[in-house]
């Protein structure tokens, strides 16, 4: 394995298993890396696209962006400053480049989101009926903040039930996508043994008519069926992620933000999953833009709470993350 920034082998393996540890769409893990003296680079791994259920590849983008957090967090926590390019110009072909800044330690702040990668898990299971304290909230809209990101807290009455129906009118449309439909059997509910996807042992349990939310059934209608008392909880804390623009550029970053609002969430105590469809589906999608009344771009919808442990989702080795070079091409 190559080495990077100055970092032994070691090191540089540690750094792409931190990457490897963000957040995607169905655990597809879109991302590449390629490792050079001077730089690492972060590209999109189109071969795991998503084609009817992110047609726009918006989601794939957040995913690397989510990575790139990571790789900053991971770089820095081992004495070096990562210098971050996103849509570099002179390597056209990367979402994003981190060289070699200053040495420095890692704040403190940064090194507990750094300690929490490893711990972040999308939490498909139902929440404990505790609400989210507005101390936490505040925390995490600092978070998203922090990476030229809002965090809009859906908390009125009327907004809550419009987002809820727009979820379902997404969600119904996937479901009756044959391609979507496709996508996810190829990608959710599994039990063999494989590196990415989302076995059934985390998929949560099969959606039933009670639930109030349009929860994706990521088991194909083989999870467990849920004993009585153990629904969804009655008013999840559910977030929009938004940013000030769109584009392939703002999605990289809304990724970024995306992770440190995840990981936030997770040195807090909280769980976290989401409820992505509308940010899916174009109709749906506006009409979401307009409930929240502005001219911010939402990314990604949230539902956090305090949630038990759950089983968590495999990860591909890291030899399998790096991009290979043509015979012939010198590093």
């Amino acid at each position: 394995m190559s080495t990077a920034l100055g970092l032994p082998e070691p090191m540089t393996r540690r750094v792409v298993a931190a990457a490897g540890m963000a957040p995607s769409l169905f655990n597809t893990q879109p991302w590449k890396f390629r490792l050079r003296p001077d730089r690492i680079e972060v590209h999109a791994d189109l071969g795991r696209r998503l084609i009817a259920t992110d047609p726009e590849d918006r989601e794939l983008r957040m995913a690397c962006g989510a990575a790139l957090f990571n790789l900053r967090l991971a770089v820095h926590a081992h004495g070096v400053t990562p210098v971050v390019c996103l849509t570099p110009g002179d390597v056209p072909a990367a979402l994003a480049v981190i060289r070699r800044g200053a040495p420095s330690e890692q704040n403190h702040d940064d090194a507990a989101l750094y300690r929490a990668t490893g711990r972040r898990h999308t939490n498909r299971q139902p929440f404990l009926d505790t609400p989210v304290p507005e101390a936490y909230r505040r925390l995490l809209a600092h978070a998203a903040l922090a990476e030229a990101a809002d965090l809009h807290m859906v908390t009125a009455p009327t907004e809550r039930s419009e987002l809820r129906d727009i979820i379902a009118a997404a969600d119904r449309q996937q479901r009756g996508n044959v391609v979507c439909r496709a996508e996810l059997e190829a990608w959710a509910g599994y039990l063999r043994s494989r590196l990415d996807g989302v076995p059934l042992a985390a998929s949560g349990p099969a959606p039933e008519p009670q639930d109030r939310w349009a929860f994706r059934d990521m088991g194909r209608g083989l999870s467990r069926v849920r004993p009585p008392g153990d629904d969804f909880e009655s008013e999840p804390f559910i977030a929009v992620l938004t940013t000030p623009t769109d584009g392939p550029r703002a999605q990289v970053q809304a990724g970024q933000a995306l992770q440190r609002v995840l990981l936030t969430a997770t040195a807090l105590g909280l769980t976290a999953s989401f409820l992505s469809q509308p940010i899916e589906v174009a109709e749906q999608r506006r009409q979401l833009r307009r409930l929240l009344a502005g001219d911010r771009q939402p990314q990604a919808i949230l539902r956090l709470g305090f949630g038990r442990a759950v089983t968590t989702t495999p990860r591909r080795d890291v030899a399998d993350l790096l991009l290979r070079e043509p015979v012939g091409v010198r590093p």
